[in-house]
């Protein structure tokens, strides 16, 4: 009897019974398609290939999820860079060790390509380290045999002392566009004050020129210098045949002098500098200690055939041993210590740097100015870590220098800094590092002929290379804590 009724009112209003009838299929639809599209949401929510495992994913700034949830175009060709000092920095490191169990470094749909003999093919090809994933609880299912950590997961997750600091402070050499390749160079650089702060040595290991060829040298340079007092320097040079350094590892031999990087982490630095144009010779013996986790991994800056590298190895660091000038030697006992490495091209370029000590902080800032017209300025950058390592980076708009000192260069009466200083505001976070300078000294880098810059129509506009030394006070906030801290270091500018 229903059905008959039903039948009846659809044959008295066929046009109402068609819309109704749309109406309802339409919203039958619409109820699929969301039920449809938040399967596929709770399905993505769940997958461990997309999310990484775990309960954070870490992406670099400006990628879009979506995008790669979806395996758009757009999220093919990220990467993040110096991951590994991300991974033992930050992800890992005992500063986060309460809120972070594990973390896990992967790789996933990165595209590469396969050459074989009929050409090349497109790949995707994702990476892992076995122990990691299996911490953060996406290990994979596997159905035989083993899949652990090679000796390559090992070294990425946990170097040895050397194999971090070879990473960091290994040597380069020249990439095939590069412009001006003969004002190539690349040092190992030392810096140690003495406790009292009224003594310090610059200590300098170059590999100087275009080392693909013939015409290229080692060169050892020490100046020594005391407050308010003379300066003392020190050189030599060596031919190609005398020279042995690495790409692979920091260690370096020029003549009878070297360096190299002990299994625990520590620099032997040794030095034998003869007696040259009156002066006295050099003997240098010191043990270089950098602090846990006290480095900056290094950034090259390229721009077509402009490079310029750099890395810190010890940015904070202690020194013991001797230097000998003739007869005259000065001992050092856990001193004040900080070694660098700088690689590229050095034609008119110059650069503001420095580093101190301030109080429990160290801090580093710099940029480089490449030659006009051949590439933009780079930023500058304030880097500050900890006895945990990496705090925080900062970058100021500029350096506000005060050319409050003069110093006579040849004939030339030149103004330099007696003070400085940098400011940034970042969120909530503020820093201000002001700088005293108690001693200056400069060299005319146009008398330097290694540097390419003899040609006065080619010279940097600003030829005087000024070697500081001062006391940094730190201030601001931090995270929400105050931020202090006073010591002394070491600066570097152009004028």
């Amino acid at each position: 009897m229903i059905a008959g009724v039903a039948l009846r009112d659809l044959a008295h209003r066929p046009a109402r019974s068609a819309l109704l009838f749309g109406a309802f299929g339409v919203g039958v639809a619409v109820m699929i398609v969301l039920l449809a599209i938040g399967q596929a949401l709770l399905v993505q929510a769940s997958d461990e290939r997309l999310i990484g495992g775990g309960t954070v994913t870490v992406l670099p700034e400006g990628v879009d999820v979506e995008v790669m949830k979806t395996g758009g175009v757009g999220g093919l060709f990220f990467s993040i860079a110096n991951a590994r000092f991300i991974y033992a920095q930050l992800l890992a490191s005992p500063r986060l060790a309460r809120n972070v169990t594990a973390a896990a470094p992967q790789i996933d749909g990165k595209l590469l390509y396969l050459r074989t003999r009929r050409g090349e093919i497109a790949v995707r090809a994702s990476g892992e380290i076995p122990s990691r994933n299996a911490a953060v609880g996406v290990a994979l299912p596997l159905a035989a045999g083993e899949w652990n950590d090679d000796e390559g997961d090992r070294r990425w997750i946990a170097p040895t002392p050397r194999e971090l600091y070879d990473g960091i402070d290994h040597f380069h050499r020249p990439p095939d566009e590069v412009l001006h390749p003969e004002s190539w160079a690349e040092w190992h650089y030392f810096n140690v004050l003495s406790e009292d702060g009224r003594r310090w040595a610059f200590i300098s290991f170059m590999v100087a020129g275009d080392v693909r060829g013939a015409k290229w040298e080692g060169r050892v340079a020490v100046t020594l210098r005391e407050l308010g007092g003379a300066t003392r320097r020190f050189t030599s040079t060596e031919p190609p045949r005398e020279v042995r350094f690495s790409t692979t590892t920091a260690d370096l031999d020029i003549g009878d002098s070297r360096v190299r990087v002990l299994d625990d982490g520590r620099y032997d630095v040794r030095a034998t500098i003869p007696p040259a144009q009156g002066e006295t010779g050099l003997a240098l013996h010191l043990v270089v200690a950098p602090a846990p986790r006290a480095f900056f991994p290094g950034a090259t800056l390229t721009t077509g055939p402009f490079t310029s590298g750099y890395a810190v190895a010890a940015l904070r660091a202690s020194a013991t041993g001797e230097i000998c000038a003739g007869t005259s030697c000065h001992r050092f006992v856990d001193a004040q210590a900080y070694h660098d490495h700088n690689w590229g091209v050095w034609r008119a370029v110059s650069w503001d740097w420095g580093s101190a000590r301030a109080g429990p902080y160290t801090l580093l800032y710099g940029r480089v100015e490449p030659p006009v017209g051949v590439a933009p300025s780079a930023p500058v950058i304030v880097y500050l870590i900890d006895s945990l390592g990496f705090r925080s980076l900062f970058r100021p708009r500029g350096i506000a220098y005060d050319d409050g000192r003069v110093l006579t260069v040849g004939t030339i009466a030149l103004a330099v800094p007696s003070r400085a200083e940098l400011i940034d505001e970042r969120d909530s976070d503020t820093l201000r590092v002001d700088l005293t300078i108690e001693d200056a000294i400069a060299t005319d880098t146009r008398r330097i002929v290694d540097r390419g810059d003899v040609s006065a129509t080619e010279s940097p506009p600003q030829p005087f290379f000024v070697q500081m030394k001062g006391h940094a006070r730190l201030s601001g906030r931090l995270g929400g804590v105050p931020l202090t801290g006073d010591g002394e270091g070491f600066f570097e500018t152009f004028r």
